[in-house]
């Protein structure tokens, strides 16, 4: 019998794709004493790791000049919602490196989407169209 039958865990449905790179915005419960709160935490994901327990992906974020890395599982009851801020273009798997760089030198570009930069082109380019012929119409009428 393989292990994986027994290993077999729940997924989040909190948890959208995700990649190094991208900043996200992690809404988990916390425990304190008698009372149970949520708490956000935005941060850079420095990596992801898949595995037998669910995997689980962890967020660096600097505050006062400290940073602080927090590790989440896929799995957990406590995430109640994971939101992409933004994604990042980054060609490594894990980001260790961004640990020794300061906040200014650890920014990264913005990954554009291939399928909402086409779309967004196609729209921007019909309505140039339509407003360069009414403009064109227009400005014929007011100098005449």
């Amino acid at each position: 019998m393989e292990t994986s039958t027994f290993l077999r865990t729940k997924t989040n449905s909190a948890v959208p794709d995700i990649a190094p790179g991208d900043t996200v915005r992690v809404s988990f419960r916390v425990r304190e004493a008698n009372r149970e709160r949520v708490q956000t935490l935005q941060g850079l994901v420095v990596k992801i790791r898949h595995g037998g327990g669910g995997g689980s992906f962890t967020i660096r974020k600097v505050t006062y000049g400290v940073g602080v890395e927090h590790t989440f599982p896929f799995g957990s009851p406590f995430l109640e919602k994971v939101e992409v801020v933004r994604r990042g273009k980054v060609r490594r798997a894990k980001l260790y490196y961004i640990r020794r760089l300061s906040a200014r030198e650890s920014r990264l570009k913005e990954r554009r989407e291939k399928m909402a930069e086409a779309t967004v082109s196609e729209m921007s380019a019909s309505e140039g169209e339509q407003v360069g012929e009414l403009g064109d119409s227009v400005g014929i009428e007011e100098r005449a």
